[in-house]
Protein backbone atom coordinates (compact mmCIF):
# COMPACT_ATOMS: atom_id res chain seq x y z
CA UNK A 1 0.00 0.00 0.00
CA UNK A 2 1.09 3.58 -0.62
CA UNK A 3 -0.15 7.16 -0.80
CA UNK A 4 -0.34 9.81 -3.50
CA UNK A 5 0.19 13.48 -2.68
CA UNK A 6 -1.11 16.08 -5.09
CA UNK A 7 -0.03 19.70 -4.67
CA UNK A 8 -1.82 22.48 -6.54
CA UNK A 9 0.85 25.17 -6.74
CA UNK A 10 0.08 28.85 -6.27
CA UNK A 11 2.03 32.03 -5.57
CA UNK A 12 1.17 32.43 -1.87
CA UNK A 13 -0.80 29.34 -0.82
CA UNK A 14 -0.39 25.81 -2.20
CA UNK A 15 -3.05 23.18 -1.58
CA UNK A 16 -2.05 19.60 -0.77
CA UNK A 17 -4.20 16.47 -0.94
CA UNK A 18 -2.99 13.11 0.38
CA UNK A 19 -4.89 10.13 -1.05
CA UNK A 20 -4.67 6.42 -0.24
CA UNK A 21 -3.73 4.80 -3.55
CA UNK A 22 -5.54 1.49 -3.07
CA UNK A 23 -8.85 2.76 -1.71
CA UNK A 24 -8.87 6.29 -3.14
CA UNK A 25 -9.77 7.68 0.27
CA UNK A 26 -8.82 11.31 0.88
CA UNK A 27 -6.64 11.29 3.99
CA UNK A 28 -5.54 14.94 4.14
CA UNK A 29 -6.63 18.13 2.34
CA UNK A 30 -5.01 21.32 3.52
CA UNK A 31 -3.50 24.63 2.46
CA UNK A 32 0.25 25.13 2.65
CA UNK A 33 1.80 28.59 2.72
CA UNK A 34 4.68 29.11 0.31
CA UNK A 35 7.10 29.42 3.21
CA UNK A 36 9.84 27.09 4.50
CA UNK A 37 8.16 26.42 7.86
CA UNK A 38 4.79 25.52 6.32
CA UNK A 39 6.36 23.30 3.63
CA UNK A 40 8.45 21.56 6.32
CA UNK A 41 5.24 20.91 8.26
CA UNK A 42 3.72 19.32 5.13
CA UNK A 43 6.77 17.10 4.70
CA UNK A 44 6.49 15.94 8.31
CA UNK A 45 2.82 15.14 7.76
CA UNK A 46 3.68 13.13 4.64
CA UNK A 47 6.27 11.21 6.67
CA UNK A 48 3.65 10.43 9.31
CA UNK A 49 1.21 9.14 6.68
CA UNK A 50 4.00 7.08 5.10
CA UNK A 51 4.67 5.37 8.41
CA UNK A 52 1.04 4.20 8.50
CA UNK A 53 0.18 3.55 4.85
CA UNK A 54 3.43 3.12 2.91
CA UNK A 55 5.72 5.17 0.63
CA UNK A 56 4.46 8.44 -0.85
CA UNK A 57 4.72 9.88 -4.35
CA UNK A 58 4.28 13.64 -4.65
CA UNK A 59 3.06 15.36 -7.82
CA UNK A 60 3.11 19.08 -8.62
CA UNK A 61 1.58 20.91 -11.58
CA UNK A 62 4.22 23.66 -11.92
CA UNK A 63 8.00 23.39 -12.22
CA UNK A 64 10.31 26.20 -11.08
CA UNK A 65 9.13 29.77 -10.60
CA UNK A 66 6.54 29.95 -7.83
CA UNK A 67 7.10 26.25 -7.16
CA UNK A 68 10.87 26.65 -6.77
CA UNK A 69 11.03 26.55 -2.96
CA UNK A 70 8.51 23.70 -2.72
CA UNK A 71 10.34 21.69 -5.37
CA UNK A 72 13.73 22.07 -3.68
CA UNK A 73 12.43 21.15 -0.22
CA UNK A 74 10.55 18.08 -1.46
CA UNK A 75 13.53 16.73 -3.39
CA UNK A 76 15.93 17.50 -0.53
CA UNK A 77 13.63 15.53 1.77
CA UNK A 78 14.12 12.48 -0.44
CA UNK A 79 10.48 12.23 -1.52
CA UNK A 80 9.67 10.84 -4.97
CA UNK A 81 8.51 13.85 -6.98
CA UNK A 82 6.76 13.78 -10.37
CA UNK A 83 5.21 16.38 -12.66
CA UNK A 84 1.60 16.50 -13.84
CA UNK A 85 1.04 19.20 -16.45
CA UNK A 86 -1.61 21.84 -15.89
CA UNK A 87 -3.35 20.79 -19.11
CA UNK A 88 -3.62 17.19 -17.87
CA UNK A 89 -5.07 18.42 -14.57
CA UNK A 90 -7.64 20.58 -16.36
CA UNK A 91 -8.72 17.78 -18.70
CA UNK A 92 -8.91 15.24 -15.87
CA UNK A 93 -10.99 17.58 -13.69
CA UNK A 94 -13.44 18.28 -16.51
CA UNK A 95 -13.96 14.54 -16.94
CA UNK A 96 -15.31 14.25 -13.38
CA UNK A 97 -18.78 15.06 -12.09
CA UNK A 98 -19.19 18.84 -11.91
CA UNK A 99 -15.87 19.22 -13.67
CA UNK A 100 -16.42 22.85 -14.62
CA UNK A 101 -16.24 23.81 -10.96
CA UNK A 102 -12.61 24.67 -10.22
CA UNK A 103 -11.04 25.02 -6.78
CA UNK A 104 -7.61 24.45 -5.29
CA UNK A 105 -8.70 21.47 -3.12
CA UNK A 106 -10.36 19.85 -6.13
CA UNK A 107 -7.30 20.32 -8.35
CA UNK A 108 -4.99 18.94 -5.65
CA UNK A 109 -7.18 15.83 -5.42
CA UNK A 110 -7.16 15.46 -9.23
CA UNK A 111 -3.34 15.71 -9.24
CA UNK A 112 -3.13 12.98 -6.59
CA UNK A 113 -5.53 10.80 -8.62
CA UNK A 114 -3.23 11.13 -11.63
CA UNK A 115 -0.56 9.33 -9.59
CA UNK A 116 -3.05 6.58 -8.81
CA UNK A 117 -4.01 6.18 -12.47
CA UNK A 118 -0.69 6.50 -14.29
CA UNK A 119 2.21 6.73 -11.88
CA UNK A 120 4.67 4.99 -14.23
CA UNK A 121 3.93 7.41 -17.09
CA UNK A 122 4.68 10.59 -15.12
CA UNK A 123 8.14 12.06 -15.55
CA UNK A 124 10.16 12.27 -12.33
CA UNK A 125 11.44 15.63 -11.10
CA UNK A 126 15.06 15.61 -9.97
CA UNK A 127 16.94 18.13 -7.88
CA UNK A 128 18.62 20.95 -9.78
CA UNK A 129 22.34 21.49 -9.42
CA UNK A 130 23.81 24.99 -9.20
CA UNK A 131 24.97 24.64 -12.82
CA UNK A 132 21.46 23.65 -13.99
CA UNK A 133 19.92 26.62 -12.19
CA UNK A 134 22.47 29.04 -13.66
CA UNK A 135 21.87 27.72 -17.18
CA UNK A 136 18.10 28.01 -16.83
CA UNK A 137 18.27 31.58 -15.54
CA UNK A 138 20.87 32.75 -18.06
CA UNK A 139 19.12 31.21 -21.07
CA UNK A 140 15.81 32.68 -19.92
CA UNK A 141 17.34 36.13 -19.60
CA UNK A 142 19.06 35.78 -22.97
CA UNK A 143 15.78 34.85 -24.63
CA UNK A 144 14.12 37.93 -23.11
CA UNK A 145 16.89 40.20 -24.40
CA UNK A 146 16.75 38.70 -27.90
CA UNK A 147 12.98 39.22 -28.06
CA UNK A 148 13.36 42.79 -26.80
CA UNK A 149 16.13 43.52 -29.29
CA UNK A 150 14.08 42.14 -32.19
CA UNK A 151 11.09 44.25 -31.15
CA UNK A 152 13.30 47.32 -30.67
CA UNK A 153 14.92 47.08 -34.10
CA UNK A 154 11.56 46.43 -35.76
CA UNK A 155 10.06 49.51 -34.11
CA UNK A 156 13.10 51.61 -35.06
CA UNK A 157 12.88 50.58 -38.71
CA UNK A 158 9.14 51.23 -38.77
CA UNK A 159 9.53 54.76 -37.38
CA UNK A 160 12.48 55.55 -39.64
CA UNK A 161 10.55 54.37 -42.70
CA UNK A 162 7.67 56.66 -41.74
CA UNK A 163 9.80 59.84 -41.75
CA UNK A 164 12.88 59.04 -43.86
CA UNK A 165 12.26 55.90 -45.97
CA UNK A 166 15.34 56.46 -48.14
CA UNK A 167 17.62 56.23 -45.10
CA UNK A 168 15.78 53.16 -43.76
CA UNK A 169 16.43 51.33 -47.03
CA UNK A 170 20.23 51.82 -46.93
CA UNK A 171 20.92 51.34 -43.19
CA UNK A 172 20.97 48.24 -41.02
CA UNK A 173 20.53 49.08 -37.30
CA UNK A 174 22.10 45.74 -36.31
CA UNK A 175 25.45 47.11 -37.53
CA UNK A 176 27.36 49.13 -34.95
CA UNK A 177 28.21 52.04 -37.26
CA UNK A 178 24.67 52.28 -38.61
CA UNK A 179 23.18 52.32 -35.10
CA UNK A 180 25.73 54.96 -34.06
CA UNK A 181 24.70 57.18 -36.98
CA UNK A 182 21.00 56.87 -36.06
CA UNK A 183 21.78 57.72 -32.45
CA UNK A 184 22.54 61.27 -33.65
CA UNK A 185 21.43 61.95 -37.23
CA UNK A 186 17.97 60.86 -38.41
CA UNK A 187 16.04 63.50 -40.38
CA UNK A 188 17.06 64.59 -43.90
CA UNK A 189 17.55 68.20 -42.81
CA UNK A 190 19.96 67.46 -39.97
CA UNK A 191 21.97 65.06 -42.13
CA UNK A 192 22.34 67.72 -44.85
CA UNK A 193 23.32 70.36 -42.27
CA UNK A 194 25.98 68.09 -40.76
CA UNK A 195 27.64 67.24 -44.07
CA UNK A 196 30.09 64.47 -44.89
CA UNK A 197 33.01 65.82 -42.83
CA UNK A 198 31.08 66.26 -39.59
CA UNK A 199 29.28 62.91 -39.92
CA UNK A 200 32.56 61.08 -40.54
CA UNK A 201 34.23 62.81 -37.60
CA UNK A 202 31.33 61.84 -35.32
CA UNK A 203 31.37 58.20 -36.45
CA UNK A 204 35.11 57.97 -35.72
CA UNK A 205 34.37 58.83 -32.07
CA UNK A 206 31.79 56.03 -31.68
CA UNK A 207 34.11 53.04 -32.10
CA UNK A 208 36.77 51.38 -34.17
CA UNK A 209 35.04 51.55 -37.52
CA UNK A 210 36.91 50.97 -40.76
CA UNK A 211 37.58 54.21 -42.64
CA UNK A 212 35.97 52.83 -45.81
CA UNK A 213 32.86 51.85 -43.80
CA UNK A 214 32.58 55.38 -42.38
CA UNK A 215 32.95 56.99 -45.81
CA UNK A 216 30.41 54.67 -47.43
CA UNK A 217 27.94 55.17 -44.59
CA UNK A 218 28.22 58.97 -44.73
CA UNK A 219 27.74 58.90 -48.52
CA UNK A 220 24.64 56.70 -48.24
CA UNK A 221 23.12 58.96 -45.56
CA UNK A 222 23.76 62.13 -47.59
CA UNK A 223 22.37 60.57 -50.76
CA UNK A 224 19.19 59.55 -48.94
CA UNK A 225 18.87 62.99 -47.32
CA UNK A 226 19.40 64.73 -50.64
CA UNK A 227 16.51 62.81 -52.15
CA UNK A 228 13.96 64.04 -49.59
CA UNK A 229 13.14 67.71 -49.05
CA UNK A 230 9.71 67.19 -47.50
CA UNK A 231 9.15 67.36 -43.74
CA UNK A 232 6.74 64.70 -42.49
CA UNK A 233 4.29 65.65 -39.68
CA UNK A 234 5.61 64.46 -36.32
CA UNK A 235 9.11 64.11 -37.75
CA UNK A 236 10.91 65.65 -34.74
CA UNK A 237 9.20 63.40 -32.19
CA UNK A 238 9.69 60.28 -34.31
CA UNK A 239 13.38 61.17 -34.79
CA UNK A 240 13.86 61.51 -31.02
CA UNK A 241 12.34 58.05 -30.49
CA UNK A 242 14.57 56.60 -33.23
CA UNK A 243 17.62 58.10 -31.52
CA UNK A 244 16.59 56.59 -28.17
CA UNK A 245 16.05 53.17 -29.73
CA UNK A 246 19.36 53.37 -31.60
CA UNK A 247 21.20 54.06 -28.33
CA UNK A 248 19.53 51.04 -26.71
CA UNK A 249 20.62 48.65 -29.47
CA UNK A 250 24.37 48.51 -28.59
CA UNK A 251 23.57 48.47 -24.86
CA UNK A 252 21.43 45.36 -25.35
CA UNK A 253 24.13 43.82 -27.55
CA UNK A 254 26.66 44.32 -24.74
CA UNK A 255 24.32 42.59 -22.28
CA UNK A 256 23.97 39.65 -24.66
CA UNK A 257 27.75 39.42 -24.97
CA UNK A 258 28.09 39.32 -21.18
CA UNK A 259 25.43 36.61 -20.89
CA UNK A 260 27.09 34.54 -23.64
CA UNK A 261 30.38 34.76 -21.72
CA UNK A 262 28.65 33.62 -18.52
CA UNK A 263 26.95 30.79 -20.40
CA UNK A 264 30.27 29.58 -21.80
CA UNK A 265 31.80 29.59 -18.32
CA UNK A 266 28.82 27.74 -16.87
CA UNK A 267 28.78 25.09 -19.60
CA UNK A 268 32.46 24.43 -19.02
CA UNK A 269 31.38 22.95 -15.67
CA UNK A 270 28.58 20.80 -17.13
CA UNK A 271 29.51 17.17 -17.91
CA UNK A 272 27.20 16.96 -20.95
CA UNK A 273 27.95 20.27 -22.67
CA UNK A 274 30.98 19.17 -24.71
CA UNK A 275 29.25 15.96 -25.81
CA UNK A 276 26.15 17.83 -27.00
CA UNK A 277 28.21 20.44 -28.84
CA UNK A 278 30.00 17.68 -30.74
CA UNK A 279 26.73 17.15 -32.66
CA UNK A 280 26.93 19.42 -35.74
CA UNK A 281 24.45 22.28 -35.51
CA UNK A 282 24.30 22.30 -31.70
CA UNK A 283 26.14 25.53 -30.98
CA UNK A 284 26.77 27.02 -27.56
CA UNK A 285 23.41 28.81 -27.31
CA UNK A 286 21.28 25.84 -28.42
CA UNK A 287 23.26 23.52 -26.15
CA UNK A 288 22.68 25.81 -23.17
CA UNK A 289 18.96 26.00 -23.95
CA UNK A 290 18.71 22.22 -24.29
CA UNK A 291 20.42 21.64 -20.95
CA UNK A 292 18.22 24.28 -19.30
CA UNK A 293 15.00 22.70 -20.58
CA UNK A 294 15.79 18.97 -20.66
CA UNK A 295 18.46 18.73 -17.97
CA UNK A 296 20.25 15.89 -19.80
CA UNK A 297 18.64 12.53 -20.62
CA UNK A 298 17.99 11.15 -17.14
CA UNK A 299 14.28 11.98 -17.58
CA UNK A 300 14.14 10.21 -20.96
CA UNK A 301 14.88 6.49 -21.17
CA UNK A 302 14.94 6.52 -24.98
CA UNK A 303 15.19 8.81 -27.95
CA UNK A 304 11.50 8.16 -28.59
CA UNK A 305 10.59 9.67 -25.21
CA UNK A 306 12.73 12.73 -25.89
CA UNK A 307 11.16 13.14 -29.33
CA UNK A 308 7.70 12.85 -27.79
CA UNK A 309 8.54 15.51 -25.20
CA UNK A 310 9.67 17.81 -28.04
CA UNK A 311 6.53 17.17 -30.09
CA UNK A 312 8.53 15.62 -32.94
CA UNK A 313 7.25 12.04 -32.66
CA UNK A 314 4.35 11.09 -34.98
CA UNK A 315 0.99 10.67 -33.27
CA UNK A 316 -1.23 7.65 -34.03
CA UNK A 317 -4.83 8.31 -35.05
CA UNK A 318 -6.96 5.16 -35.13
CA UNK A 319 -10.72 4.74 -35.12
CA UNK A 320 -12.44 1.77 -36.70
CA UNK A 321 -10.87 1.18 -40.10
CA UNK A 322 -9.13 4.56 -40.06
CA UNK A 323 -5.45 4.31 -39.17
CA UNK A 324 -2.77 6.92 -39.84
CA UNK A 325 0.05 8.96 -38.27
CA UNK A 326 -0.07 12.73 -38.00
CA UNK A 327 2.28 15.45 -36.80
CA UNK A 328 2.11 16.15 -33.06
CA UNK A 329 0.63 19.46 -31.95
CA UNK A 330 1.75 19.15 -28.31
CA UNK A 331 5.24 18.95 -26.80
CA UNK A 332 7.67 21.46 -25.39
CA UNK A 333 7.90 24.31 -27.91
CA UNK A 334 11.41 25.29 -26.78
CA UNK A 335 12.76 21.75 -27.29
CA UNK A 336 11.09 21.60 -30.68
CA UNK A 337 12.67 24.90 -31.75
CA UNK A 338 16.11 23.77 -30.51
CA UNK A 339 16.05 20.55 -32.56
CA UNK A 340 14.57 22.28 -35.62
CA UNK A 341 17.17 25.07 -35.61
CA UNK A 342 20.06 22.68 -35.00
CA UNK A 343 18.88 20.49 -37.89
CA UNK A 344 18.79 23.54 -40.17
CA UNK A 345 22.31 24.56 -39.11
CA UNK A 346 23.59 20.99 -39.62
CA UNK A 347 22.66 21.04 -43.30
CA UNK A 348 25.75 23.16 -44.02
CA UNK A 349 28.07 21.44 -41.55
CA UNK A 350 27.34 17.71 -41.55
CA UNK A 351 27.42 15.58 -44.75
CA UNK A 352 25.33 12.84 -43.11
CA UNK A 353 22.58 15.31 -42.19
CA UNK A 354 22.66 16.82 -45.68
CA UNK A 355 22.42 13.39 -47.29
CA UNK A 356 19.44 12.46 -45.12
CA UNK A 357 17.69 15.75 -45.94
CA UNK A 358 18.34 15.36 -49.68
CA UNK A 359 16.96 11.80 -49.57
CA UNK A 360 13.75 13.01 -47.94
CA UNK A 361 13.42 15.77 -50.53
CA UNK A 362 13.87 13.24 -53.33
CA UNK A 363 11.04 11.20 -51.77
CA UNK A 364 8.71 14.15 -52.31
CA UNK A 365 8.88 15.78 -48.88
CA UNK A 366 8.67 19.54 -48.69
CA UNK A 367 11.53 21.49 -47.08
CA UNK A 368 9.74 21.82 -43.72
CA UNK A 369 8.78 18.13 -43.66
CA UNK A 370 12.31 17.00 -44.53
CA UNK A 371 13.77 19.25 -41.83
CA UNK A 372 11.40 17.88 -39.19
CA UNK A 373 12.33 14.32 -40.23
CA UNK A 374 16.00 15.24 -39.87
CA UNK A 375 15.40 16.80 -36.45
CA UNK A 376 13.62 13.61 -35.35
CA UNK A 377 16.52 11.47 -36.59
CA UNK A 378 19.08 13.65 -34.79
CA UNK A 379 17.24 13.21 -31.47
CA UNK A 380 18.16 9.52 -31.54
CA UNK A 381 21.75 10.46 -32.34
CA UNK A 382 21.92 12.95 -29.47
CA UNK A 383 20.40 10.42 -27.07
CA UNK A 384 23.00 7.85 -28.16
CA UNK A 385 25.81 10.37 -27.63
CA UNK A 386 24.69 11.10 -24.06
CA UNK A 387 23.91 7.46 -23.29
CA UNK A 388 27.27 6.10 -24.46
CA UNK A 389 29.25 9.19 -23.35
CA UNK A 390 30.97 9.26 -26.76
CA UNK A 391 31.19 12.36 -28.99
CA UNK A 392 29.47 12.52 -32.36
CA UNK A 393 30.69 10.24 -35.11
CA UNK A 394 29.27 9.71 -38.59
CA UNK A 395 28.40 6.11 -37.80
CA UNK A 396 26.06 7.38 -35.04
CA UNK A 397 23.99 9.02 -37.74
CA UNK A 398 24.08 5.95 -39.98
CA UNK A 399 23.15 3.51 -37.22
CA UNK A 400 20.56 5.60 -35.32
Amino acid sequence: MAVAVGVDVAKELHWAAIVHIESGKLLVSRKVANEPAAIEELIEQIRAVEAEHGPATVAIDVLGGIAGLLQVMLTDAGLRLVHVSGLAVNRARRATRGGEHKSDPRDAKVIADQIRLRAEELRPVTADTETDARLRLLTGRRRELVVDQTRRIGRLRDLLASIHPGLERVLDPTNKADAALLARYVTPAEIRRAGRTRIAAYLRTTGRHNASVITALADKALTAAGGQRITVPGEAVAADIVRDLAREVPACRDKLTTIDTNLAETMADHPDAALIQSLPGMGATLTAEFLAVAGGITRFTSGDQLASAAGLAPVLQQSGKMHYLRRASAGDKTLKRIFYQSAFCALQRDPASRAFYDRKRSEGKRHHQALIALARRRINVLHAILRTRQPYRTNFALAA
